[in-house]
């Protein structure tokens, strides 16, 4: 019996699609929960080797970073494409026996369903649906990494091997709440600002204290005024620590900073402005020092990730769907890919909304059609596509 085409066989996989989709949304996986990760990526694993597919597992300082399947590796045709998508989520351990996965009025609910478990499985079924159909493609790799939402400190080594790689990038996830697809992002630097001061007892020796708490605050209000609106560029302490008791001047103290760029050049003007206002001492005697923990570089469109975006709207339009691009101020390993050259285009995923809520759905409807939509785009890259840099 002759293998049915991989668009044909992808039309009919939604109840399996589905199927999958709960097991792994019914999988704890906060960023920080490794050994949740991991399980994730088993199941993944044991959906691929029932395709007869091998994965290839990335570890970094000693961790399971990532997870990657390569279909027609060898393959002369055209330019080698990369499906991404992240398992992990920001739910903490523990949320899915408050709310495990389910499905009402043809949406489904559940830790991490949009953001961005159906983009995972989503692009598992394309590989599936390669692998089985036995038909000539490009190079495909999906990339399933474990700590997006932090940032990718592990995986991103992993993401920038696979992106100086491949020439075409779609990133799974979720589509937004209207079915349009990203093809701009902010970058975001993630700080964390640490000042020392002194202890001393807050009645009898007063004098003798430096108080990290009234240092930070000072520091604080700096920041909050480099935000710029109009420009795109804000700047927020979202965390704030400190101190030892009510009655000592506080040794240390700590705030989390998030920055948000549009470009390169905002993030290294920005950078020089917060690191002047981390270097002052308002309180003689305190000591300041301040980090990156992690970042995203923006993902800034460009005529080739134009072209490609035109090229997955008209595909999904002939499947009766439309689809137009919008700007995200959210981050996403896109900005990874595309800073490489590698042709990006993100929010091809499920169509969702919601997430980070206890609200977070997913459009059961959407699975299969965007699904397809990425075959087709596939199928219809032109080999001399170039890379933008």
């Amino acid at each position: 019996m002759p293998h049915e085409s991989a668009l044909e066989w992808i039309s009919n996989q939604q109840p399996a699609m589905l199927s999958l989709l709960e097991e792994l949304v019914n999988i704890d996986s906060h960023s920080y929960d490794k050994e949740g990760v991991a399980r994730v990526f088993k199941r993944l694993k044991s959906f691929f080797e029932s395709h007869g597919l091998t994965t290839e597992t990335h570890f970094v300082q000693g961790v399971e970073a990532a997870l990657s399947v390569t279909v027609n590796p060898n393959s002369p045709i055209g330019s080698p494409v990369l499906l991404m998508g992240h398992c992990d989520t920001v739910f903490p351990k523990g949320e899915v026996s408050k709310r495990p996965f389910r499905v009402h009025n043809g949406r489904a609910y559940g830790p991490g369903v949009a953001d961005m478990k159906a983009g995972v499985v989503m692009n598992a079924f394309i590989i599936a649906a390669l692998a089985q159909s036995g038909q000539e493609s490009p190079a495909v790799t999906a990339l399933f990494t474990c700590d997006e939402e932090i940032g990718s400190p592990l995986s991103k080594e992993v993401i920038e091997h696979f992106a100086r790689k491949s020439a075409f990038v779609f990133n799974g996830e979720p589509g937004r709440p209207s079915g349009n697809v990203v093809t701009g992002r902010k970058g975001g630097i993630f700080l964390e600002l640490d000042v020392e001061g002194k202890a001393a007892h807050s009645g009898a020796n007063f004098s003798e204290g430096i108080n990290a708490i009234s240092e930070i605050a000072n520091k604080i209000v700096e920041l909050d005024k480099l935000t710029q609106i109009d420009d795109g560029i804000t700047v927020s302490v979202g965390l704030v620590s400190g101190g030892q008791s009510v009655n000592t001047s506080a040794p240390s103290a700590k705030a989390s900073i998030d920055v948000r760029v549009r470009d390169l050049q905002q993030r290294e003007e920005i950078m020089g402005r917060i690191q002047c206002i981390c270097n002052k001492k308002f309180i003689t005697g305190t000591l300041s020092q301040l980090n990156i923990i992690g970042e995203f570089k923006p993902f800034v469109p460009s005529p080739e990730s134009q072209k490609l975006f035109a090229l997955y709207r008209d595909c999904l339009a002939s499947l009766g769907h439309h689809t137009e691009q919008e700007f995200s101020g959210g981050c996403a390993d896109s900005g990874v890919t595309s800073s490489l050259g590698a042709v990006t285009l993100c929010g091809t995923g499920p169509v969702g909304g919601k997430y980070h809520t206890p609200d977070e759905y997913t459009e059961i409807a959407s699975l299969t059609p965007r699904a397809t939509a990425v075959l087709l785009a596939i199928e219809k890259l032109p080999a001399e596509f170039p890379r933008t840099n």
